[in-house]
């Protein structure tokens, strides 16, 4: 069965076509991504600009083409945090819904951890005991954790990267005033979680999902050693400053950095640096799946009932 997921996140319309049937791992086959950065056209009324709908409406016509083209069976849409929060984004998806002929369903913070912590298992399986995962995206953070397929805790904050990188940081390269507002506001936001995480002392494995997490563990690799597939704590303290006081021009440089990612990988490492030290982790696993594939997991889980 060829299925597609596409993904309306805060940075970009992503569609990722897998063949799979029932008990068999989802294989991709195809992928169609277009940068949107869709947090940049809410404006102070909390609205997505009509220049922001015109964007997106595109970005969806061309995803649901190509899914058409690859003749997929069928398609799951979603959307994030951009769409969820935005006074107007039930508006634009009866919009889309109508137009394109789809179902694109707003996810919660806490389905976002569900699935991805259901396709963390999935990857590690088992034997891995307890897990921790954490998921930075364009808008949220998601920390999930527990022992089974469905975690016990699943909590959503607004710490993504591209948000902070909006509302926090100024200058090229970031001011100091604006790191500071950016990590007072990160830790306090993490504190109001923290008694609701108390169990990751008993965690067997801290996982990390999602491309600014994977960015990181390639230039912590790169700068500080490793294999790229991890992020330590003792290099992470490192990382923050190191990319503050790079232009973005000289993070556009960077080996496996876009220049959509550029923007706000300084934001994600902040972010990364708080969640470790204040949950005491050591290191951080990389796992390549994520929320889409929780959404086809979850999906192919139904089809079997």
């Amino acid at each position: 069965m060829r299925l597609g997921v596409l993904d309306v996140g805060s940075n970009t319309v992503h569609l990722q076509v897998f063949d799979t049937h029932n008990g068999a791992r989802p294989n991709p086959t195809f992928n169609y991504k277009e940068d949107l950065r869709l947090t940049e056209y809410i404006d102070s009324s909390n609205n997505i600009s009509t220049a922001g709908i015109d964007a997106l409406r595109s970005a969806i016509k061309n995803a649901t083409t190509q899914a058409k083209a690859v003749q997929t069976k069928e398609l799951l849409p979603f959307a994030t945090s951009a769409l969820r929060e935005a006074s107007n984004g039930p508006e634009i998806i009866a919009q889309v819904n109508k137009e394109f002929e789809i179902d694109l369903q707003v996810l919660s913070g806490e389905d976002e951890a569900k699935l991805t912590f259901l396709a963390t298992r999935r990857w590690f399986g088992w034997s891995a005991g307890r897990l921790l995962v954490i998921d930075i995206g364009g808008g949220s953070l998601e920390i999930a954790s527990g022992t089974d397929e469905a975690p016990e805790v699943a909590v959503s904050l607004p710490l993504g990267a591209a948000r902070l990188t909006k509302d926090y940081l100024t200058g090229d390269p970031f001011t100091s005033k604006s790191i500071r507002a950016l990590r007072d506001h990160v830790e306090a936001q993490l504190e109001s979680i923290l008694p609701a995480l108390v169990q990751h002392q008993n965690t067997d494995r801290a996982i990390a999902t999602s491309k600014t997490l994977r960015t990181l563990a390639r230039l912590t690799g790169d700068w500080f050693g490793g294999n790229g597939k991890i992020i330590t704590l003792d290099s992470i303290r490192k990382m923050p400053a190191k990319l503050a006081e790079m232009t973005l021009e000289d993070r556009i440089k960077l080996p496996g950095v876009s220049a959509n990612r550029a923007r706000q990988i300084t934001a994600g490492a902040f972010v990364t640096e708080s969640v470790m030290r204040n949950l005491d982790l050591e290191k951080l696993e990389i796992c390549p799946w994520a929320l889409r594939e929780g959404v086809i997991l979850k999906y192919m889980d139904w089809t079997e009932r």
